[in-house]
């Protein structure tokens, strides 16, 4: 049976859940996630303005602009710019709340084992995705602002404009918290029996092109060294998640084989 089938059944019965019904669930579980983001998103607009979280971020680049402030090109820039960070915080912070709701709504079309086995990997992405946005501040957004100012020469000074350089930190710190998450989808994809670690290594060169594209595409166009920095997280995760799905293959083994004995005694 298919998960969509599954997913029919209510939580208490047998028989299907009336489609409207199922509707219902739905629209609910996407009002509350809308609700989540609005919060957080306001929470975050008042934090990044009592605490200058555009100050922590220009941070990196400081020693190469002597601190200067950056050039805001139009009136309306500075809100929309906090605007822009809030709502990306605001969607960082309420993704837990977005991701139970997800969960709730199709938990019933997986069976008990795969629920166990599904929940802690989404925990571990909550993680990963923070560990992914602290790899990209501390070690990647330094590098990056020291080679592209090393450009500057005495025919061309370096004048950083805010919505450009803001712009460009949001995108790479999202970008390398998205890519640690890719243990944690094919964790998911393996529990699910739609991966395996044969297809996983028997792709790996195409995965590493694939690899090489999403970094540029994920990195900002201008920054090579942010994508050559992705690039050997990507390879390393792809590694792990294939350990990963072999764990999760041979737990599926040792459990066919459990309930095999239990049928036939």
């Amino acid at each position: 049976m298919s998960i969509l089938d599954r997913l029919r059944r209510p939580k208490g019965g047998s028989a299907e859940m009336p489609f409207f019904d199922h509707l219902e669930e739905l629209r609910w579980r996407i009002l509350w996630s809308i609700l989540a983001l609005f919060v957080c998103t306001g929470a975050s607009f008042y934090v990044a303005l009592r605490w200058d979280l555009l100050a922590v971020l220009k941070r990196p680049l400081d020693p190469y602009i002597g601190g200067q402030q950056l050039i805001a090109l139009s009136l309306s820039g500075p809100f929309f710019i906090t605007f822009k960070l809030a709502l990306t915080l605001g969607f960082i912070l309420a993704l837990p709340i977005i991701t139970y709701q997800v969960w709730s709504f199709f938990a019933p079309a997986l069976t008990k084992r795969e629920r166990r086995a599904i929940l802690p990997a989404l925990y571990m992405g909550f993680v990963l995705f923070a560990g992914g946005v602290v790899l990209g501040y501390v070690y990647v957004l330094p590098p990056t602002a020291k080679f592209m100012a090393s450009f500057e020469t005495s025919s061309m000074k370096l004048a950083v404009t805010a919505d450009l350089y803001f712009g460009f930190v949001i995108k790479l710190l999202v970008a390398f918290g998205a890519i640690f998450e890719l243990p944690v989808v094919i964790l998911i994809l393996a529990q699910l029996g739609l991966a395996s670690s044969k297809f996983l290594r028997e792709k790996r060169r195409f995965a590493i092109a694939i690899m090489a594209v999403t970094s540029a595409l994920l990195t900002p166009g201008d920054a090579l060294t942010a994508t050559v920095f992705m690039m050997g997280p990507l390879v390393v995760l792809y590694e792990v998640s294939i350990l990963l799905t072999k764990m999760v293959e041979r737990s599926k083994l040792k459990a066919a084989a459990a309930d095999a004995a239990l049928e036939n005694p």
